[in-house]
């Protein structure tokens, strides 16, 4: 097997001496943490199945992720095997239950696992083999520490298989899945009954009622009629989102969620189904199809029936095809088989209404009439499907980390939509379709005070506000712009003189550090090479994406005024991301000197490495005071919240420099 890129803390102890510092004044101490230690063991199920079991003991305080995690959110835990001729991976890796809640870090819902975790995988293999390996890649936190994403090599050893009495399936049905199963079948539900008061099909109702009440011989057989039809109506989108489980594969449904394609594809779909809700064409299936079904439901009997309900299915697909395949697209990013779950919720929403009324017909005089309220609510839907479509284009965007749908981007772009819903609704625009509006009803009235209230709601969003009601659908607040708000992001074009010295422009390498416009290197021998041109002491700023600790310093210790002054004119700042994930150059990949045989292949990897041989600590934030010949000027310090201090260590450091 190909190894996994990437190095382990449990190979830094191997080839790199602990040691601790004792510091002075500051008594700082380095220390390489390593809080999970992972093995491994093997069921067997039968001759040629086993059960590869992972377990992570956790130190107390410490905690790691689910294999399933949000875009924008921690490393995901994942594990790696590359089926060969001895082996075959049957379905995915199971993982146990664990604790979903708001992660402070990271600004959303994220489910982790700590004191201890166990992951399963099943795999069928070849008479005979002995043995199997992998790999885990995961990242470890503790309150507001993260330290970088780490892979583990794991061995399997198939002689030492305890036998079990009986076969373990591979699925996953802890409480989240369910959850989450209940939580799409309730919204299908819902958008069942929005699809039931469009134009398209609210009028069918006393249509197809009236058929079964003047067809049927006597009333028993309408009743029977009704049920035979609603019951059709659900199996015909069971059987529709069966297949699209079927085409993508159960269990591989959810790998499309971070699918950078899968994405870009459905946000172009649900462009268009927006656009067609509001009014600009309509989305309808070939009338040859209906003509054809139309002649099957002539026939009587329950074939008849069947394709009753089928021609309904047909007819109103400009109604309900956007929202089926909004429906289809959300369910398929949650995998397994929420698509037969969302279709069952949302045909059983259209198919109660239709049944119902039929067996009692009295209930139709409490209808309301059709009329100009129908296009109303198919608008709304527009918008809202408008809306969502942005979320997996934003996805798309935090996948390839290209900063083009960032916070206030996303936000703007909603508080856009939104606030022209509200504006809609209040009758201050008109689209095709809609009827001449004299008056404003009171539900159109409250709907456009719900939408102007969401609209006023976001604003703040603009500025940092958290946004916790809908903080699951726009960029982490650290993928933005200006990551602590609007207001305090100077203009980009302010000169480097501003931000250091003297100097005209920017030098190679170099930006400007939001939001205190430090002129910062991201490379570490590009900023050497210009402190060495300048002649000032170099800090090196150990530091991470996910390291809130960092953000800390930078906010309340960094934003000082005698702090930021040495920080913009006396020294040259190097802050490296441990846990940055874009990948190396292909002449910078090299051989990892704490894991022979593995090969650096990412930014952050190489920093994290440098800080772990360098100056044998692996937590952030960590900084370092040297000289232009990389000599320390002062002991390393790490978070250090005290500003007195740390300004003290800084100023001590820059002396010693001079």
């Amino acid at each position: 097997m190909k190894p996994i890129v990437n190095f382990s803390l449990k190979s830094v102890l191997q080839y790199v001496v602990v040691f601790l510092l004792c510091m002075f004044s500051n008594q700082v101490f380095s220390q390489i943490y390593e809080p999970v230690k992972w093995s491994t063991s093997v069921e067997k199920i039968s001759e040629t199945e086993y059960n590869l079991i992972a377990t992570a003991i956790i130190e107390a305080e410490w905690h790691i992720y689910s294999q399933n995690v949000e875009p924008g959110g921690p490393i995901p835990t994942t594990f790696y095997f590359t089926e060969n001729e001895t082996f075959s991976l049957v379905g995915k890796v199971i993982e146990e239950e664990g604790h979903t809640k708001q992660d402070e870090t990271f600004n959303m819902k994220v489910k982790s696992f700590d004191k201890r975790a166990k992951f399963q995988q099943q795999v069928k293999v070849k008479e005979g083999t002995k043995k199997l390996e992998g790999s885990v890649e995961f990242m470890v936190c503790k309150d507001t520490r993260c330290l970088p994403p780490t892979e583990v090599d794991l061995v399997f050893d198939l002689t030492k298989a305890k036998k079990v009495k009986k076969k373990v399936e591979n699925k996953s049905k802890s409480d989240d899945s369910k959850k989450g199963l209940l939580t799409i079948f309730f919204i299908a539900f819902l958008s069942g009954f929005a699809a039931l008061l469009t134009p398209c099909v609210f009028p069918m109702i006393p249509m197809t009622v009236s058929f079964f009440t003047k067809q049927s011989k006597n009333k028993s057989q309408g009743i029977r009629n009704a049920i035979i039809y609603g019951v059709s109506i659900v199996v015909i989108y069971v059987v529709l989102g069966t297949v699209v489980t079927w085409a993508f594969g159960a269990d591989s449904l959810n790998a499309l969620s971070t699918n950078v394609w899968f994405n870009l594809v459905f946000f172009l779909l649900l462009v268009i189904f927006a656009v067609s809700f509001l009014g600009a064409f309509e989305l309808s299936l070939p009338s040859s199809w209906s003509t054809k079904v139309d002649a099957q439901a002539d026939r009587g009997g329950l074939v008849g029936i069947f394709f009753m309900a089928l021609a309904l299915a047909i007819v109103s697909f400009s109604c309900t095809g956007p929202i089926v395949g909004t429906l289809l697209v959300e369910s398929a990013s949650k995998g397994g088989f929420a698509p037969i779950i969302g279709m069952l919720g949302f045909s059983m929403a259209i198919a109660l209404p239709f049944t119902l009324f039929a067996i009692f017909p009295g209930w139709m005089n409490s209808l309301p009439k059709s009329g100009g309220w129908l296009n109303t609510v198919k608008v709304v839907l527009g918008f809202l499907e408008l809306a969502l479509a942005f979320k997996f284009l934003s996805n798309a965007d935090l996948v390839l980390q290209l900063h083009f749908l960032e916070r206030e981007v996303f936000l703007a772009i909603w508080i856009a939509i939104f606030g022209t819903l509200a504006l809609y609704l209040f009758g201050k625009i008109r689209l095709p379709h809609d009827s001449p509006l004299t008056h404003i009803s009171v539900g159109r009235l409250s709907l456009g005070l719900v939408s102007l209230s969401f609209t006023l709601y976001m604003l703040p969003g603009l500025w940092g506000a958290p946004l916790n009601l809908i903080s699951a659908f726009p960029p982490a607040q650290h993928y933005s712009e200006s990551p602590y708000g609007v207001g305090y992001q100077k203009a980009s074009t302010i000169v480097a003189s501003e931000a250091n010295d003297s100097h005209a422009g920017l030098p190679d390498g170099a930006h400007l550090m939001p939001p205190h416009n430090i002129l910062a290197f991201n490379d570490y021998d590009k900023g050497l090479a210009y402190a060495k041109e300048v002649n000032k002491p170099v800090l090196i700023d150990f530091t991470g994406h996910a390291c809130v600790n960092c953000r800390k310093m930078e906010q309340n210790v960094w934003a000082k005024d005698k702090v930021l002054s040495i920080l913009k004119n006396d020294v040259v700042l190097i802050s490296l991301y441990v846990d940055d994930k874009r990948a190396l150059e292909e002449d910078e990949i090299i051989e990892s000197k704490l894991r022979p045989g593995k090969k650096l292949r990412y930014i952050g990897q190489k920093w994290s490495e440098l800080q772990t041989i360098k100056y044998q600590t692996n937590s952030q934030p960590y900084y370092v005071l040297m000289d232009t010949n990389e000599e320390n000027l002062i002991d390393p310090v790490a978070y250090t919240p005290d500003v007195d201090e740390y300004y003290n260590w800084l100023k001590e450091g820059v002396k010693s420099f001079k």
